[in-house]
């Protein structure tokens, strides 16, 4: 049995057996968005703001988020979420603040 997160199961599967490993997907499962973030006071002292607004923006295009569902993460863009439909199985997603009203 392995524990991880969702695209990592998809990977292990896809890179080394089809036939060999099955993944178990939980009806409901918590919204796990990990940060990207710009730190504005280094970028402007740096004069480097254009690369990281750059990347940023790419990452959520449809071209970056279809190169995210290419490696099992679930898109945010609606249209490339269709598109993955059948790869990625149907998880009722919620938050700790809606489910729990907060980590407090």
């Amino acid at each position: 049995m392995l524990i991880a997160w969702e695209n990592e199961a998809y990977l292990t599967v896809d890179k080394l057996s089809k036939d060999k490993f099955e993944i178990v997907t939980p009806s409901e499962s918590i919204l796990a968005e990990p940060t990207v973030s710009l730190v504005d006071k280094v970028a402007g002292e740096q004069g480097t703001r254009e690369v990281p607004d750059a990347y940023l923006k790419y990452l959520y295009s449809p071209q970056g988020q279809t190169i995210a569902a290419q490696n099992f993460y679930r898109p945010r863009d609606a249209e490339v979420a269709k598109k993955f439909a059948s790869t990625i199985a149907p998880v009722k997603l919620f938050t700790i603040d809606n489910k729990f009203g907060g980590w407090t």
